[in-house]
């Protein structure tokens, strides 16, 4: 087994899939590199060939590359990889007319939409309750809590300054301030 050497590691599957998007090499080698068994695998213990198996693992990465811009959950990418290569995996055995009982993967495969529905509920009622949170500061915290956290731009703190009519200088204290009175609303609000 050879050690691969990249020129550089991405700490999290987040910033992998951006370097991706972003068309650096290297990242797409390690995502490659990270999940090629984990791929290779699944086909091969739902029953494939070898050949087959290598198929289906092409196929999985060529549908990861094709929907780099549009996956979200970059922590579940390697359930995303596995539930796309046993779809495959089936179509393979369907064609091949060795369609097996797969009472028992559906039933997991349902097991997890249902979870992954679960959490999706309970991350949209804290964002819910955040919201409800925030709307209830004053207008100057608010808009200054919105600026640095939930502004898709990313704005610097001197184009908040700006934005805000504020010295940069007084934009942490005031943050502190607006957090701790937000942290108050919401104990209230639970």
């Amino acid at each position: 087994m050879t050690l691969k050497i990249f020129s550089k590691t991405y700490l999290t599957n987040q910033a992998l899939l951006q370097a991706c998007r972003e068309g650096e090499t290297d990242a797409w080698e390690q995502v490659v590199d990270k999940y090629e068994r984990l791929v290779f695998s699944t086909a091969l213990n739902q029953g494939l060939s070898h050949e087959d198996a290598a198929d289906v693992t092409q196929m999985t990465f060529t549908i990861l590359l094709q929907s780099l811009d549009s996956l979200r959950e970059a922590e579940h990418l390697g359930a995303w990889l596995v539930t796309v290569a046993r779809r495959h995996t089936w179509r393979i055995l369907r064609r091949n007319g060795h369609v097996q009982s797969l009472d028992q993967d559906d039933h997991l495969e349902n097991t997890l939409a249902d979870e992954r529905s679960s959490r999706h509920r309970e991350r949209q009622e804290r964002l819910e309750w955040l919201i409800q949170g925030v709307s209830e500061l004053g207008a100057r915290c608010r808009d200054l809590l919105s600026a640095l956290y939930f502004d898709e731009n990313e704005p610097s703190y001197q184009e908040i300054a700006s934005r805000l009519n504020m010295q940069v200088g007084s934009i942490g204290p005031t943050r502190i301030r607006c957090l701790t009175q937000l942290r108050e609303i919401m104990d209230q609000l639970s």
